[in-house]
């Protein structure tokens, strides 16, 4: 369930960016995958649809970028690059 974790707090992530913005949608999310996330782009893409199901995320575009580093400080994780909202 590693990634279940990752993908609620991502979520948390966007919803904080999305509310700062005074939001009405999300347009675009942008992350990047740690090496030893356990993540293909697809399986991430996936986990996303379901985790944003009922948001203002659902729907969004998705910018992923998939690190090879395992040595990265980083590695297990995902970031949240940036978020594309529409006021």
């Amino acid at each position: 369930m590693h990634e279940a974790s990752l993908m609620r707090g991502l979520m948390r992530k966007i919803q904080e960016v999305a509310a700062s913005e005074g939001a009405a949608d999300v347009v675009a999310v942008e992350v990047w995958l740690g090496a030893l996330s356990h993540m293909s782009k697809a399986h991430f893409a996936e986990h996303f649809a379901q985790a944003s199901a009922g948001t203002m995320a659902e729907g969004a575009r998705l910018d992923v970028t998939l690190s090879t580093d395992t040595s990265h400080p980083d590695a297990q994780d995902i970031l949240l690059v940036s978020v594309e909202v529409k006021t």
